[in-house]
């Protein structure tokens, strides 16, 4: 009996990106021009209500970053496990940027009423509803609320540097890594993580070292700490959906050189 001819098996070639088009590329330009002023609108928001940056830093006590890196660790962990699963049930009608600052401001003017010891007791619960916000934004340029991958990307935002002008803000290095979603991999990058958060969130505890008048610090900067992680969340999750679809290589290419031509 003769043998049947078998049919060789078709392999597909890999989808390559896209070129850069100039759509995309006008979207690049205005997720680094987002990235830029986010910076300043937050620093000038923490000079208004609690005076220069520096000087407020200088009235904490020594010591007082470590304390902030371990509290901001733990602050991050605990956001990356209730953020999402406060969005079930009424949770899911407090969902846009508008909520979570309102939410926000409230909790900082509470956290800001004892002066230094209540705004530390307050920063769990601030950091989880910027987290809830950077989840939201996340969710509209296509994520996956629900997934792991996801929640660890939101941690990426808070990986961004102080809006000093020394620095470029979001770290590009996560925009398309594909992190290890173990519960030992989320740790290890939460570690990695506080130090730049600790940073950030000391500028805010700083305006909030006076009592009573703390309130209105905490409650100011609150606010603007929400809209500059919702903003970095914006250029993130846009460098990410852009990524998926011209690669993340040139995406991330063309962005640092967007940020280089910003002035």
């Amino acid at each position: 009996m003769k043998a049947f001819d078998h049919e060789p098996a078709t392999v597909l070639a890999p989808q390559l990106p896209e070129p850069l088009d100039h759509a995309a590329l006008d979207e690049i330009v205005a997720l680094a021009r987002k990235q830029k002023q986010a910076g300043g609108l937050l620093i000038k928001a923490i000079s208004t209500v609690g005076g220069q940056v520096e000087d407020g830093l200088k009235m904490l006590p020594a010591g007082f970053r470590n304390q902030v890196e371990i509290a901001a660790r733990k602050a991050l962990e605990h956001s990356y496990t209730v953020a999402a699963k406060s969005r079930g049930g009424l949770g899911r009608s407090v969902g846009s940027d508008r909520v979570h600052k309102a939410l926000s401001t409230v909790s900082g003017a509470i956290g800001g009423l004892g002066g230094l010891p209540t705004a530390l007791a307050e920063l769990p619960v601030a950091t989880t509803v910027i987290f809830r916000a950077v989840l939201h934004v996340a969710e509209s340029y296509g994520e996956d609320p629900d997934a792991v991958e996801t929640r660890v990307a939101c941690l990426a935002v808070f990986g961004s540097g102080g809006p000093g002008e020394q620095d470029d803000g979001l770290d590009t290095a996560f925009i398309g890594a594909r992190l290890g979603l173990s519960g030992a991999a989320v740790h290890g990058f939460i570690r990695k993580v506080a130090p730049q958060f600790a940073a950030v969130m000391s500028q805010k505890l700083a305006a909030q070292t006076v009592p009573i008048l703390g309130a209105a610090a905490g409650a100011g900067t609150n606010y603007a700490f929400v809209d500059y992680y919702v903003s970095l969340a914006h250029v993130h999750f846009g460098l990410r959906k852009l990524g998926r679809i011209h690669g993340d290589a040139q995406v991330t290419e063309a962005f640092h050189a967007a940020l280089s031509d910003q002035t």
